[in-house]
């Protein structure tokens, strides 16, 4: 997302595709991969500049035109004809079980139209607005791009509803030819896929409309710059408008890699694709999963950060001594005229929001949603549905340039800073929270399903759908709110306080002077690394 190889074309495609800050992933499960039945997708909205809120369109009545506004930017750039008809949407989602989601490729800076009428994230929201299912969406996308031209560089969009889930992926024609190529595979029913800054559509079928779908000249503009030749049947989308190199393998295509091998078998023979150290070693686009994918499972996967492989974020000196798996901005370092890179994982600390989208045959679809970084927050479940939206959640309730005491976002950013100081002791604190919260919603969810199953009554479907989305969300909050401040009192000055079954621990005289006090220090690779770099003078003398 945000345009993440804007810079390619003057900074080298290597440095572009991995240092840049603004990135996403999508993980996609079809309905027979998954242990619900249901098709599911993932998102992280990752960005320094975006702030975590729950978007929502109320249909109503409006003028002949609407405006439309750069999703990255806030910058307007025109007007296009309002549909007659819309729908109501939440976030990525639409009342339909429609789920829209997005990484950005960049690709050929060549191709973008800074005039474009439309960019990447419009082409989501209103596309959410007037589709009602997978197909429709894609065929809305089209319309819109080749009608009004499209100003944001490649995309790959994850599209899915109760029955289908597809992965489009597009770029612009250049600022002399308005509109958009691109191509839409249908993921086979019992596979999941993937996608994370940079494009994976190669080759692809070119008689079967059934499972994928193209733009006519999509073959033809490569053609036209000398990106391509040859016939159809060996046009390769990603070779053509995104080819990879070392950092759209690094500091892309391995979180792909990273889901892949959590769900699935032999894996590891991709292991010097991820790296970047063989880009002809080529992942599939999508690969069959050892068993069903549960959707707790698919938000863990979420919240990798390369745990148990060579680029384990969690184990190098660059972790600290507590383990922290994260790497400041930027992303590139040189020592002694050497460069290195620090990995991007999944998990990242710069999210605005991220979202696990269920859309269920037979159920209303469930907007799983939280707020920042995915490894240190929780999410809420959704009603796709609902008709309001929660305080804590809703857009304007704080900014990134503005804190709000009632926003998620700020209180889930508050306890995730504390975590990164201390991670192997309060982000894991924050985690079995995190794990225990999430179970128990699967099980309200059933719940709540069971009711809106026991009436016909549309109007109270939706209360009830509501009326739980909201007051789940908000009790949410609540807890972590009265989770920072137990965290605080826990872990202050690199203690660790003592507790029991009734409470923190005091000494006994009843002044609450704690009793039991840990100090757990630093881990082993880091007082090793200390006392190799430092040993001469910190030695202790007997």
């Amino acid at each position: 997302m945000r345009k993440l190889f804007k810079t390619l074309a003057l900074v080298g495609a290597l440095i572009g595709s991995i240092a840049n800050a603004d990135a996403c992933t999508n993980f996609i499960i079809t309905r027979g991969a998954s242990t619900d039945g249901s098709n599911m997708v993932t998102y992280a909205a990752d960005s320094h500049q975006l702030y975590g809120a729950l978007y929502q369109y109320v249909p109503g009545k409006y003028t002949p035109w609407m405006d439309v506004t750069e999703w990255d930017t806030g910058r307007y750039i025109g007007k296009i004809s309002q549909a007659p008809v819309t729908y109501r949407t939440l976030g990525n989602s639409n009342e339909h079980s429609l789920f829209i989601t997005e990484t950005t490729f960049g690709g050929r800076p060549e191709l973008e139209d800074p005039n474009g009428g439309i960019d990447y994230g419009s082409l989501i929201y209103i596309t959410l607005q007037r589709a009602k299912t997978a197909r429709e969406a894609i065929d809305v996308i089209v319309e819109l791009a080749n009608t009004y031209g499209y100003c944001s560089s490649g995309e790959s969009f994850s599209i899915i509803d109760t029955e289908e889930a597809w992965i489009m992926e597009l770029i612009g024609k250049g600022p002399e030819d308005k509109g958009i190529v691109w191509v839409a595979r249908r993921i086979p029913d019992g596979y999941v896929s993937a996608h994370a800054n940079q494009a994976r559509i190669t080759t692809f079928p070119w008689d079967d409309p059934e499972n994928c779908l193209y733009a006519k000249d999509v073959a033809d503009v490569a053609r036209k710059f000398g990106w391509f030749e040859g016939e159809d049947k060996d046009f390769s989308f990603s070779e053509a408008y995104a080819p990879a190199d070392f950092g759209a393998l690094r500091g892309c295509e391995a979180r792909v890699w990273a889901f892949f091998r959590t769900v699935a078998d032999d894996m590891d023979q991709y292991e010097d694709y991820a790296m970047g150290h063989n880009k002809e070693n080529r992942m599939p686009l999508w690969v069959k999963p050892s068993k069903k994918v549960s959707p707790k499972v698919l938000m863990d996967c979420m919240r990798d950060h390369y745990e148990g492989t060579k680029m384990d974020m969690t184990t190098d000196i660059g972790a600290g001594g507590e383990g922290c798996p994260y790497r400041w901005r930027p992303m590139y370092f040189e020592v002694d005229g050497v460069e290195y890179c620090n990995e991007r994982a999944t998990a990242t600390q710069q999210t605005g929001f991220w979202l696990v989208g269920q859309a269920r045959p037979g159920k209303v679809g469930i907007l799983w949603f939280g707020t920042d970084d995915a490894a240190t927050s929780p999410l809420t479940p959704i009603y796709v549905t609902s008709t309001e939206v929660p305080e804590c959640l809703k857009e304007g309730n704080g900014s990134m340039l503005k804190y709000s005491d009632t926003s998620m976002f700020w209180i889930t950013n508050r306890i995730a800073q504390f975590a990164y100081l201390r991670y192997n002791n309060v982000g894991k604190h924050v985690r079995s929270v995190v794990d225990k919260w999430e179970n128990e919603a699967f099980g309200l969810v059933e719940q709540i399903d069971e009711a809106i199953a026991n009436t016909s009554n549309v109007k109270k479907q939706r209360k009830v759908a509501t009326e739980f989305s909201v007051g789940t969300a908000q009790r949410l909050f609540d807890k972590w709110v009265e989770l920072d401040k137990y965290l605080m009192v826990k872990y202050i000055d690199g203690n660790v306080k003592g507790e029991d079954a009734n409470g923190f621990i005091d000494n006994g005289n009843g002044k609450d002077i704690p009793g039991k006090i840990e100090q757990p220090g630093y881990t082993e690779a880091w007082k090793r690394a200390v006392a190799a770099d430092k040993g001469d003078i910190l030695k202790v003398v007997k």
